[in-house]
């Protein structure tokens, strides 16, 4: 696990599992716009390495990430970040029918 000292936004101590602090850091990158729509996120193992936690709890966190609908993985092409659903009520300049 990755101590303070790195920065690392990974709290061992914290009541809640590792691999959801991982996949609600990402998804608050997604929500301020660090992470666009379309943008590839680093393999499982690299995220590992960057938030100091094993890799299958980057596997996790990103299931859970893609269960909430915010990433889509095509398979051997890697994991991006899902482009927001249009709600049905509204057309595409954003105005109401």
């Amino acid at each position: 696990m990755a101590g303070e000292a790195d920065g690392s936004p990974i709290d061992p101590n914290k009541i809640a599992y590792v691999y959801m602090q991982v996949a609600d850091h990402i998804a608050a990158r997604i929500a301020a716009g660090d992470l666009q729509p379309g943008a590839r996120l680093a393999g499982e193992r690299d995220l590992g390495t960057e938030y100091g936690v094993a890799y299958l709890t980057a596997r996790r966190a990103v299931r859970e990430l893609r269960e909430r609908g915010l990433v889509i993985t095509l398979p051997a092409k890697g994991t991006f970040v899902a482009y927001p659903e249009t709600s049905p009520e509204t057309t595409g300049d954003g105005q109401q029918p």
